[in-house]
């Protein structure tokens, strides 16, 4: 290595360390030794000459000159993951590797199905296929560990990622079949059936909390549940009803015969399940990507969903700004 080169792997080290605060942090996020990311800091400020760090403080902070220095390592790594990210997927045909995470939601319709046609449109390609929460997928696509995730994202939105919104999915009431108090009865809390949350760590449960707030919906608490599997079978045993999507509701088939959707009787509201990437992402993966999910999710959700019930029609469709 010539003496005016900065290490790659410095930058990346450095990077790491302004985001967590910590060398122990950093050695477990990159799988380093402490006494290696301690050196990779070290020589990359004696090779500018300059303190980045303040090795005193702890969690770490940076020092002016390592603020400035960070802006431009953040545009010169994600310039360099793009350069490399555009160079193996350049034709699709060569491409090496992608990895995908998918919520559970979109799992079990369109994962199969997907993996099958992406290894046919990238016979060369290696994959590596996650199943997550939202919160989880996000999180995945931050630390670089996944190339594409399909999730929903929070209200706040995720700044960070490139977002492109897919499709949206709103917020409806299912029901017992057998039920014989109305959606709005329910949401007044009248005696009846209890209300079943979803568990309040899911992006979902936020949202519909959210909305519950404003709308000063106060409901039991008696049940939270994690899987929608188990929500939607315990409304068709007459155990509860819930506020839930027709994406949750489509993927619960085996309960559809005894659990009944129907239209949110307030303020109509939606979550939007979007493909999401880091900045660096390549494109054309991106575009595959979304162009299976689109044929896939409108003959697998959209199609089965419209022909049960056509009073969705006018709310469950893909994004109106996606280009398909």
């Amino acid at each position: 290595m010539k003496g005016s080169e900065l290490s790659l792997k410095w930058l990346e080290v450095f990077q790491h360390t302004a985001t967590l605060g910590s060398v122990r942090a950093v050695a477990k996020e990159t799988g380093l030794s402490i006494s290696t990311v301690s050196h990779h800091l070290r020589s990359l400020e004696t090779k500018l000459g300059v303190n980045l760090l303040d090795h005193q403080h702890r969690p770490m902070v940076l020092t002016p000159a390592g603020r400035e220095f960070l802006k431009y390592v953040r545009q010169a790594l994600m310039l360099i993951r793009k350069g490399q990210a555009e160079v193996m997927t350049g034709n699709v045909y060569g491409a090496r590797m992608l990895r995908l995470g998918l919520i559970e939601d979109l799992d079990n319709e369109v994962g199969p199905d997907l993996a099958v046609r992406l290894a046919k449109t990238m016979p060369q390609c290696n994959f590596t296929h996650r199943t997550r929460s939202s919160h989880e997928i996000l999180d995945l696509l931050r630390r670089r560990e996944i190339d594409i995730g399909i999730a929903t994202v929070p209200v706040d939105g995720a700044p960070d990622l490139q977002e492109t919104p897919f499709l949206r999915d709103p917020f409806v009431l299912a029901l017992p079949v057998n039920c014989q108090q109305t959606p709005a009865e329910l949401l007044e809390g009248l005696n009846g059936l209890p209300f079943l949350r979803y568990d309040a760590n899911q992006i979902i449960s936020y949202q519909i909390e959210t909305q519950l707030r404003r709308l000063k919906i106060n409901l039991s608490r008696r049940f939270e549940i994690e899987s929608n599997q188990t929500l939607m079978a315990m409304i068709a045993e007459g155990g509860g009803w819930a506020i839930t999507t027709p994406m949750c509701y489509m993927r619960a088939s085996r309960f559809h015969a005894k659990v009944k959707l129907f239209p949110f009787p307030e303020k109509a509201f939606a979550r939007s399940i979007s493909i999401l990437s880091p900045p660096e992402c390549a494109a054309k993966s991106k575009r595959i990507v979304q162009d299976i999910m689109v044929q896939l999710i409108e003959k697998r959700a959209l199609q089965p969903a419209l022909k049960m019930m056509p009073w969705l029609a006018n709310s469950f469709g893909f994004d109106p700004t996606l280009r398909r």
